[in-house]
């Protein structure tokens, strides 16, 4: 990656969740950003062009998996790795995020140090 910072992007509608994950990720040398929804992901998306993205599930106006789609339909987005960050962690669940082509998937509540590890391998920066 060199020396530039590897850009994630932090989605979820839960502010404490968010900033956990962005103080954390930011101490770690990762120059974060945040959005509020899928909605607002897929927007940021496209200004930031992430490295990794971790994405809250369940969000109002477009969830997670709606969200996960649409990053990986867009030619700006598709490259970018996925991490799913949910409390619900099924069988059937982690199906739907393979399907879909996340990179990585971490059941509420998290450890910080693991999605820590997670970013950074998936960033290249492990």
């Amino acid at each position: 990656m060199g020396e530039e910072a590897a850009r994630v992007l932090v989605v979820d509608d839960n502010e404490v969740i968010r900033q956990l994950i962005a103080v954390n990720l930011q101490l770690e040398g990762f120059e974060v950003h945040q959005a509020v929804d899928g909605r607002d992901c897929l927007e940021r998306a496209e200004e930031v062009r992430p490295h990794v993205i971790t994405l809250d599930v369940m969000m109002p106006r477009l969830d997670g998996w709606v969200t996960a789609t649409r990053l990986r339909e867009n030619a700006g987005t598709r490259e970018a790795k996925v991490v799913l960050i949910t409390a619900r962690a099924q069988g059937e669940d982690l199906k739907r995020g393979e399907e879909l082509g996340v990179d990585a998937y971490l059941t509420k509540p998290f450890d910080p140090n693991e999605l820590i590890g997670t970013v950074r391998e998936l960033a290249g920066v492990a």
